[in-house]
């Protein structure tokens, strides 16, 4: 692969770093007014109208075989739970915090991988993932004395990512990245809209939608943007540069995400949260080396 490529798509991946925690950003200062079933229906309805002339555009197609329809509707719900349950997560915990604990996504597919797929892990990257699980305990710990059983949202985002990465891994190699972005917000959509009617007058504070007013109507509008500008930076990165070489510079986001949260809230981490995140990133960065190993003793010599 050429060089000039595999640097654009690393300057997309550290794109998708930066603009991912605006994201984040959007879906707190949302949730401060607004209930979290209308901010993932935000993310949808956006989304969906930000993808289809791009769409329009590259003459791709919105129909799909029963078969790939099935596991579209099955990506759209497992991101419509995971984005519920991290915003759920957001409306009173830091973001580099709830983030950082997301962040054992990786481990998960990992062991998902081998026990769904029979894919080989050894046991350092079993180590690996035991301590990346550590990690998450100390991010965990603190935050869940602190906010209680809400702590326990973005371990659930984690692992309903995990699932959707594997349902996305299956989707791949049939539909186009660009398109798989509209159809899934467009079933996304279809999926949330009874959730939110079923809501109403619930009188459960994350189901019960209400009209928005003021500026709400720009942080829900910046959670649909950023997550579909974010996203299709990932997703062409993957398509200049390697996963492997890709990977490392994930993390970065949780950095980023640092920031934002001190800059506009003052959260800052406390001492076990940032031990906590730091092991969470060793034992990351030390599977990605694994895999990189891995994938250079496969090649035929």
């Amino acid at each position: 692969m050429a060089p000039d490529r595999i640097l654009f798509g690393m300057t997309l991946m550290l794109a998708f770093c930066v603009l991912g925690p605006l994201l984040d950003v959007a879906a707190k200062l949302a949730g401060e007014t607004e209930a979290v079933i209308a901010i993932v229906l935000a993310r949808m309805l956006v989304q969906t109208l930000l993808v289809a002339p791009a769409m329009a555009i590259m003459g791709l197609a919105w129909a799909l075989p029963r078969r790939l329809a099935w596991l579209m509707a099955l990506r759209a719900l497992l991101l419509i739970l995971s984005t519920f349950a991290f915003v759920a997560a957001l409306k009173v915990m830091p973001i580099a915090d709830a983030l950082a604990i997301v962040f054992v996504e990786p481990f998960i597919l990992l062991i998902l991988g081998h026990l769904l797929f029979g894919d080989s892990v050894g046991p350092r990257r079993n180590a690996a993932s035991g301590a990346g699980f550590l990690g998450a305990m100390m991010v965990i710990r603190p935050a869940f004395a602190e906010f209680g059983y809400v702590a326990l949202w973005p371990l659930a985002t984690a692992f309903l990512f995990a699932f959707y990465m594997l349902v996305t891994r299956s989707l791949s190699r049939d539909v186009h990245p660009v398109a798989m972005q509209g159809q899934t917000a467009l079933f996304g959509l279809v999926l949330v809209l009874p959730a939110v009617w079923f809501g109403q007058g619930s009188g459960l504070p994350d189901l019960d939608a209400r009209w928005p007013a003021g500026i709400a109507w720009l942080w829900l509008f910046g959670v649909g943007f950023w997550a579909t500008v974010s996203h299709i930076c990932i997703t062409y990165a993957l398509k200049f540069a390697p996963a492997a070489t890709l990977a490392p510079l994930h993390y970065c986001e949780i950095v980023v995400a640092a920031i934002l949260g001190f800059l506009i809230w003052g959260d800052f981490p406390e001492p076990l949260t940032l031990a906590g995140i730091a092991v969470i990133v060793a034992s990351g960065l030390y599977i990605i080396h694994r895999e990189r190993l891995n994938a250079r003793d496969r090649l035929p010599v």
